[in-house]
């Protein structure tokens, strides 16, 4: 056989390429990705074990083991996933599994404490529903992890996916399923009460992501040029005004200002993102304070919460019925637990109502102080920084939007709810993510953890083309 000339292949020459590849494939790599996230797991978890046991040295000088049991049991879910993660995504993000476990562990903690001050035992407590909940939250993430192999799929199911998100917030209206609650987001089945809008929004962010994929070309090429800045045409400001409509809509039939505010929130800053052009933001922060205006006029259930924010202190609107006792007893409690805390267990939480959801941020401020309270905020900005990287550097716009959509989505309900709390903004009726008591809520933002990890992954595991 003779040898082929300098710089041609023989065509029955095995590939170069391809037997690299096929010894890339026979080399085993060391996880380093699942190594790191595996040591922060058990840190977190190893967190979570001694802020129980903390509680209940503080709470009742003593450790009980049944609740230790609960939180081995979400010990062993987490690491599944990990496990989990290790076949089915090597290459996903580390960080993002130990921070929600973290701050679930810490919140589950909390509610633990106020149900041991109010006492409840059982299933009556707060906090056995909250590890019920959380198991049935990371089993999701791991059915998540497991079946959705390719997040692209989800661009398919664009218009299906708005269609269910509108259906999701309009369920709590429906005859027979809403209660009667302050505002008319839960729905009742009978066995069980959840929040659809907690599901919507992940729904809504699919829709956000795959529509602006397929208009962002009109959104970006056509407008006037105006103060330095190009302002978009009538038509394409169409969909933006339909969000806002459907948010205000959400605020009066629903007497939610919080969803409201959120899902158009998470619009502007997608449709941010889709375009780059800052005039969407600047129209978005016009609408968004515009409807707050026309919405403290009309409504007198934003009136109220306007008035609260305004005049907390005033002792005619602590007072009165619907007015700022439980905000004036949330920044008491933080102005109690100064810049260390009281400690865990040691503090008096359970006198703010609602202490376990609405307002477990202060709760926590009251026993882990001003240092605690900055470190758990800390942790959300490092969860958003990872889900914002994670769009930034993936190579497909839907996967772009949709994990910075997501990301955002998170960072701006602790804000209004980190806000709402420290008198910053008006109190709104949303949960803090991870920490706050609510089944649905939580099942939502591990869902959200999971895409993510997929996202993640697929950036990661995609070669790259390199040129040079």
């Amino acid at each position: 056989m003779t040898a082929a000339p300098p710089g041609i292949t023989r065509p029955d020459a095995p590939s170069t390429d391809t037997a690299v590849l096929r010894a890339l494939k026979r080399l085993k790599v060391p996880q380093t990705q699942r190594n790191r996230e595996l040591f922060l797991l058990l840190f977190a978890c190893a967190l979570t074990w001694g802020a129980v046991a903390l509680v209940q040295l503080g709470a009742i000088g003593a450790i009980e083991p049944t609740f230790l049991y609960y939180c081995g049991g979400l010990t062993v879910l987490v690491l599944a996933l990990h496990i989990v993660l290790r076949f089915r995504a090597r290459d996903a993000d580390p960080f993002v599994v130990p921070i929600a476990t973290i701050l679930t562990g810490l919140g589950i903690a909390m509610i633990y404490r106020i149900d041991i001050a109010i006492g409840s035992q059982g299933w009556d407590a707060a906090s056995t529903r909250q590890m019920a909940w959380a198991a049935i939250a990371v089993v999701a993430a791991v059915v998540v992890v497991i079946f959705l192999r390719n997040y692209r799929v989800l661009f398919r199911y664009t218009y299906v996916s708005g269609f269910a998100g509108i259906a999701l917030l309009l369920l709590p209206i429906v005859p027979g399923l809403g209660t009667n609650a302050n505002a008319d987001v839960w729905v009742s089945l009978g066995f069980v009460s959840f929040q659809p809008g907690e599901l919507a929004k992940i729904a809504l962010a699919i829709f956000f992501a795959g529509y602006l994929v397929r208009t962002r070309e009109s959104l970006t090429s056509t407008g006037t040029r105006f103060l330095g800045i190009t302002w978009p045409r009538a038509r394409e400001l169409g969909p933006l005004l339909v969000i806002w409509l459907v948010s205000l809509g959400i605020i009066v039939m629903q007497r939610d200002l919080g969803t409201g505010t959120l899902i158009f929130g998470m619009f502007v800053a997608m449709l941010y993102v889709a375009t780059g052009k800052t005039s969407w933001v600047l129209i978005g922060v016009t609408l968004a304070a515009s409807g707050a205006f026309l919405a403290s006029r009309v409504l007198p259930y934003v009136g109220g919460r306007f008035a609260n924010w305004l005049n907390a202190f005033d002792p005619e609107i602590i007072e009165r019925s619907g007015g700022s006792y439980q905000l004036v007893q949330g920044i008491f409690g933080l102005a109690h637990g100064g810049l260390i805390g009281t400690g865990l267990g040691q503090g008096r939480p359970n006198i703010t109502p609602l202490s376990q959801s609405d307002y477990i941020l202060p709760s926590l401020g009251e026993e882990l102080g001003l240092v605690g309270v900055f470190a758990i905020l800390c942790l959300y900005m490092v969860f958003v920084s990872r889900g914002i990287r994670i769009g930034l550097a993936g190579q497909d716009d839907f996967g772009k939007l949709l994990a910075t959509g997501l990301a955002f989505t998170i960072a701006l309900q602790v804000f209004i709810m980190v806000g709402g709390v420290t008198r910053l903004i008006p109190l709104t009726g949303l949960t803090t993510p991870f920490l706050a008591a609510g089944g649905s809520s939580l099942v939502a933002n591990w869902i959200i953890v999971a895409l993510l990890l997929r996202i993640s992954d697929a950036v990661r595991s995609r070669p790259r083309v390199v040129i040079g």
